[in-house]
C-alpha cells in the first residue's frame, strides 16, 4: 500500500546507532519494490547481469543489508503470503497503469527522450517470481531469517511487534500502523539521502525516523479504529484513491466531529455513491481481521559464504572483490559483538 498520512503523522529523528541489537521485521516486498524503482540506470531502466536478468532489486538488498548488519541491527525479512480477494481489484489497475507506462517508455524510447524514458520506466516496475527467489535466496545466505506471512506482510510485522518479537517493523510505508503495528521505522539508509523521483535530478537528503502508533493516536485524538477509518477515507490498496474530495485533514475533522459514529461519517462522505459496489464495513473487516501467523523461528545463523558468493558473483556478475570486501566487514563486527557479549546476534 502507499497510505497517505505522512502531513498527520509524529514522526522522531532517530540514528542507526540507537537501533543496534535491536529485531527490525522488514516489510520485504516494499524494500525490493523501493530498490527496483531508484536503482537504475542514465535512461530509467534497471540494471541487469549479462543474461539480461534483473540485478537492481539484489544490488540494493545486499548494500543496504549488509550495511545494517555491520551496525549490529537484526534483520527479520516478512514476505506477503496471499492476498485478501478484494486486492484483486486493485492489482488490475495497477496492470493496467504499467501496460500503459510500458507504452510510453517505448514512445519516448524511439523519440530519443531520456528524460520521459526515466519518467515512464519508474512505473513499469515489475517484481517477478524470479526476482523475489533471487532475494530470498541472498537473505538466507546472509543468515538471516524469513517470515512467511499468510496474507499482508506489512501486517505480519505489525504483528510481530505488537507480540515482541521485533522491536519495529521497517518499512517505507505507513500502513502498517492501520494494522496496529506500535513501532514504525522509515528511512532507515545509512547513505542519509535517496534519487528525486520524477525529473528532477540529484539526490534529496533523509533521515531515520521512528513513529510510534501510541503517540499519534494521542496526537490526532482518535483510536486504532477511528485511524482505520481515516485511511478507508482518503483510500487504501482495498480503495484506491479513498472519496473524492476529501484528503486527510478533512478525514480527520469527520472523524472528530462524529468519533465513533461511522455510518453517518461515511454518509456525509457520499460512499455509496463512489463505492456502490462494496461497503466500508467489508474494507474495515478486512484490515482489522486480516490473518497473521505464529508460525516462525527467528535465529541468525552465520553467512553461508559459498552460496552468498555463487549467487552474487557467479550468477549475477557481481564484483567478486567487493563482495569478498563486504563479507570482511561483517566479519569485523561480528567478532565486536561476540566480545561484547552479544554472541547471540548470529
Amino acid at each position: 500500500m502507499g497510505l497517505n498520512i505522512k502531513d498527520l503523522i509524529v514522526k522522531e529523528e532517530i540514528t542507526i546507532k540507537a537501533l543496534k541489537g535491536k529485531i527490525l521485521a522488514v516489510d520485504s516486498m516494499n524494500i525490493l519494490y523501493q530498490f527496483l524503482t531508484t536503482i537504475r540506470g542514465i535512461d530509467g531502466s534497471v540494471l541487469t547481469d549479462s543474461k539480461g536478468r534483473v540485478t537492481s532489486h539484489l544490488i540494493g538488498l545486499f548494500s543496504r543489508t549488509t550495511v545494517l548488519m555491520e551496525n549490529g541491527i537484526k534483520l527479520v525479512f516478512v514476505f506477503d503470503g496471499k492476498a485478501p480477494a478484494i486486492k484483486q481489484e486493485t492489482w488490475e489497475k495497477r496492470r493496467g497503469i504499467k501496460e500503459e507506462a510500458e507504452l510510453k517508455f517505448q514512445e519516448a524510447e524511439e523519440a530519443g527522450d531520456s528524460e520521459e524514458m526515466k519518467k515512464y520506466a519508474v512505473r513499469t516496475t515489475r517484481l517477478t517470481k524470479e526476482m523475489v527467489a533471487d532475494a530470498k535466496n541472498l537473505i538466507t545466505a546472509l543468515g538471516l531469517p524469513i517470515v512467511q506471512a499468510p496474507s499482508e506482510g506489512e501486517a505480519q510485522t505489525a504483528y510481530m511487534v505488537k507480540t515482541g518479537d521485533a522491536y519495529a517493523s521497517l518499512s517505507q510505508d505507513y500502513d502498517n500502523l492501520i494494522f496496529g503495528c506500535p513501532r514504525l521505522i522509515r528511512n532507515l539508509s545509512v547513505a542519509g539521502r535517496r534519487k528525486k523521483s520524477g525529473k528532477a535530478v540529484g539526490y534529496i537528503t533523509v533521515t531515520p525516523e521512528m513513529i510510534e502508533l501510541p503517540k499519534v493516536l494521542t496526537e490526532l485524538k482518535i483510536t486504532i479504529d477511528q485511524l482505520i477509518v481515516l485511511a478507508i477515507l482518503i483510500g487504501t490498496d482495498y480503495n484506491p484513491g479513498g472519496i473524492k474530495g476529501i484528503g486527510p485533514r478533512k478525514a480527520l475533522k469527520l472523524l472528530q466531529e462524529h468519533k465513533d459514529n461511522f455510518e453517518e461519517i461515511f454518509k456525509i462522505a457520499k460512499w455509496d455513491e463512489q463505492y456502490p459496489e462494496r461497503s466500508w464495513q467489508e474494507i474495515f473487516d478486512t484490515i482489522k481481521h486480516i490473518p497473521v501467523t505464529d508460525n516462525y523461528e527467528l535465529s541468525w545463523k552465520k553467512i553461508d559464504e559459498e552460496k552468498l558468493v555463487k549467487l552474487l558473483v557467479d550468477e549475477h556478475g557481481f564484483s567478486s572483490e567487493r563482495v569478498h570486501k563486504k563479507l570482511d566487514d561483517i566479519r569485523k563486527e561480528q567478532k565486536i559483538l561476540n566480545q561484547k557479549g552479544l554472541n547471540s546476534f548470529f
